[in-house]
């Protein structure tokens, strides 16, 4: 049986985040309340389920946007819904040029939210499936031998087995069977779909060293440090 979507709802507004959790609950959803930004991740979990974040802008210690932005280093970054009742337009530019699923108001009618919810778990599965194909692509390509990754890297540069028996120092019908193997371990059946497979590697890989590194804000990394009594205190007479 398929897990429940987690909805992880980050709202200091403790009665938002409770009328919230009674509506997506009744509605059999996973919901998870935090507090802060700070409570979120502090306890942030894997996410071994679909699921979103439906977060408020301002909050004590780190924004909204702080926490998009930790988020977004992420390769399984979740989807995020911001809800908040303070929206402007340079906010919600800024939100949505950094990948929030949408920008909603407070007060928000309920079917806006469950609409923007559905949006958020359809591109979230999406791309759980990306990430998974990427990885049986990875696991496939560690598996082969020294010299079928040799060959693996000859064969979608265009060489020919003459030319890539030349190169290693083999004979064409060493490099024939080296060839079927590649083909045979990484689960493809023709030199085209191989490329494409190394193509959607490389691009990977590039994108996973432009991501910076996760490295908290100052302003996460004091909030995190303070007694939560304190942050309550502070949270004091601060709305939305």
């Amino acid at each position: 049986m398929a897990a429940a979507p987690v909805i992880h709802i980050v709202d200091d507004d403790e009665s938002m985040r409770d009328a919230l959790g009674r509506l997506l609950g009744a509605l059999d959803f996973d919901v998870r309340q935090y507090a802060s930004a700070g409570d979120f991740l502090l306890s942030w979990p894997p996410m071994d389920a679909p699921g979103c974040v439906i977060l408020d802008i301002r909050m004590p210690g780190p924004s909204g946007l702080d926490l998009q932005r930790s988020l977004s280093r992420r390769e399984d970054a979740p989807p995020i819904i911001f809800l908040t009742g303070f929206g402007d337009i340079p906010t919600t530019v800024q939100a949505m040029r950094r990948g929030a699923v949408d920008f909603l108001t407070k007060p928000v009618e309920k079917e806006t939210l469950l609409n923007a919810i559905s949006n958020a778990l359809e591109g979230d599965a999406e791309r759980r499936e990306h990430r998974h194909h990427l990885q049986e692509a990875r696991d496939r390509l560690s598996s082969l031998t020294p010299r079928e990754h040799a060959v693996f890297e000859r064969v979608i540069a265009g060489r020919l087995n003459k030319q890539i028996a030349d190169s290693l120092r083999m004979c064409e019908r060493t490099v024939k069977a080296h060839r079927a193997r590649v083909m045979e371990k990484m689960a493809v059946r023709t030199v085209a779909e191989l490329v494409q497979v190394a193509v959607h590697l490389e691009a990977e890989e590039h994108e996973a060293v432009a991501r910076p590194h996760v490295v908290a804000s100052a302003g996460t990394r004091d909030m995190l440090r303070e007694p939560s009594t304190q942050r309550h205190d502070e949270a004091l007479g601060l709305v939305g």
